[in-house]
């Protein structure tokens, strides 16, 4: 089955079921169908075409997952954008990816105007909130009426896709300092859903709280799994105020929360925790970074009646491994094993498989894996390799583990320079372009450094020119003006000088 198809099916069984909540408006499955069809028909009109990339530049919202289901309907594909991003990194994906369309808002109309200025292949942009077209060459000759207030859209087209189509490009931050866009297949996201469903247990009667992005792979599948199953999604803006989305999750009675430490940090500060009506909880995900143990303490004492799963996975094939919450006792600093149906194994830098007990790199393999970064065929080499069998691929996580004796993983170190701050991945390279843009800057290092409540604080090392002077405040306001806000630094050091390898290069070992 195509991704897809699993809404489809739920909306046909269960149309007058709540599939979404958001801010006390509720969306039946019938209504969002019909939202869905209404705006799959608007695309194929304007000449979306299988295969075609349609960027989703949109907060969470009934819109946003309306769109992604629209998109693919009429056999495009989706590439959900944080509302975050600037003009400039937004061109960027549209330029790399070649995309013909893009669904923006009224609140990102100013950024996503900018970026459209730089982005000559889309051809087709609609705005939430607004019935005029941002520029002349997406206007028709009369007001073009939103699509998702159709109400009675014509039956589509089949688009003759088969699983092993693109469903989605979710462009991640790469060390090259520029966003890589993920391809992955029907395929790829059908098993994803499934595995991570298995083991979940996920039901139709869970109500799902999600308030993490739907740019975000690890928010975007709680849509997708619930969708599956016909559960329903209370989908909240964000975690900025976690006193309202916890009178939320009460009041819808929530039955899932899956978060990141950034997240359970907030929420482990609230001194009035206890006054929420939280008993329906059963089920708390965390993933992103692990959390710390005394953390996975606190959050068992409590929600003693929910089950806590530690999970560990990456963009390029969702997700990798879960902890079972019978070993959060015996192990509980580990990230589990293995999902159903997978294989994971550890290497050396030979490449030679370890057996338990042993320190190397995570390698992956299953129908997950990603087909590669798109247009990017040396960084793609890099992380896919042949398997074990002849002609079969498999992914390289770039990340230091290791395993006890009964094969339980443990993370210790990312190969890489990749910062998770907030749960988001941050590239020190692009935080280091921005740096540089500010005169009289001679070197910069960014690195992470480990913070209670981020996870990692980004730390940038500056060397500056004789006679130039800055504040940490002038530094943080300049990226901050530049970059997402969680990709800007928290901490400034300024140096006479950085450390360097025997070849030249700077060191950051000995900055973190």
């Amino acid at each position: 089955m195509l991704l897809h198809d699993f809404f489809t099916s739920s909306a046909n069984r269960l149309p007058t079921k709540t599939a979404l909540v958001r801010e006390g408006r509720r969306t039946t499955y019938a209504d969002l169908a019909r939202q869905a069809g209404a705006l799959a028909q608007a695309l194929r009109q304007r000449g979306v075409r299988r295969g075609d990339r349609v960027a989703l530049f949109l907060d969470n919202s009934e819109e946003m997952v309306a769109s992604i289901f629209a998109v693919l309907q009429v056999g495009a594909v989706f590439m959900p954008v944080n509302t975050l991003t600037k003009a400039d990194k937004l061109a960027y994906m549209l330029n790399d990816a070649q995309a013909s369309g893009l669904i923006t808002q009224t609140a990102l109309a100013a950024v996503a105007h900018q970026a459209l200025a730089q982005a000559q292949s889309v051809h087709t942009c609609w705005i939430v909130g607004g019935d005029t077209a941002l520029e002349h060459r997406y206007a028709l000759e009369t007001p073009y009426p939103a699509p998702w207030l159709e109400t009675d859209p014509m039956p589509l087209e089949e688009s003759a896709c088969i699983d092993l189509d693109l469903a989605a490009i979710i462009y991640t931050s790469g060390s090259t300092g520029h966003p890589k866009g993920v391809m992955l297949t029907h395929l790829n996201m059908v098993t994803a859903q499934a595995s991570v469903s298995q083991y979940l247990g996920l039901r139709e009667d869970d109500v799902i709280a999600c308030a993490l992005p739907l740019a975000f792979d690890y928010g975007l599948y709680q849509v997708l799994m619930a969708f599956k199953l016909g559960a329903t999604v209370m989908l909240e803006r964000s975690f900025t105020y976690p006193v309202k989305v916890l009178e939320a999750m009460a009041r819808e009675g929530a039955t899932v929360f899956p978060g990141v430490p950034t997240m359970f940090a907030l929420l482990m500060a609230l001194d009035n925790l206890a006054s929420f009506d939280l008993r329906r909880l059963r089920l708390i995900t965390n993933t992103a970074a692990a959390l710390p143990e005394a953390h996975i303490r606190r959050i068992r004492s409590l929600f003693p009646q929910a089950q806590l799963f530690s999970m560990y996975g990456l963009t390029e094939c969702k997700r990798v491994t879960y902890l079972p919450p019978d070993q959060l006792d015996i192990r509980p600093t580990s990230v589990g094993r293995g999902m159903p149906n997978e294989e994971v194994w550890l290497v050396d830098e030979a490449g030679q498989r370890l057996p338990n007990g042993g320190s190397g790199e995570l390698v992956i393999r299953g129908s997950h894996v990603m087909r590669g970064y798109w247009n990017k065929p040396r960084e793609t080499a890099e992380r896919l390799r042949p398997g074990p069998i002849a002609g079969e691929m498999v992914l390289y996580s770039g990340d230091i583990f290791r395993t006890d004796a009964e094969g339980y993983l443990y993370f210790v170190a990312r190969k890489d320079d990749i910062i998770k701050s907030r749960g988001e991945k941050v590239s020190p390279r692009e935080v280091e372009n921005i740096l540089h843009e500010l005169p009289g800057v001679i070197e910069v290092a960014v690195v992470g450094v480990d913070d209670a409540l981020l996870g990692q604080a980004v730390k940038a090392f500056i060397v500056l020119a004789p006679g130039r002077a800055y504040t940490e405040r002038d530094v943080i306001k300049h990226c901050h003006a530049r970059m997402e806000s969680f990709m800007a630094p928290k901490l400034v050091e300024f140096v006479g000088e950085l450390p360097r390898t025997d070849t030249g290069k700077i060191k950051k070992t000995g900055l973190r």
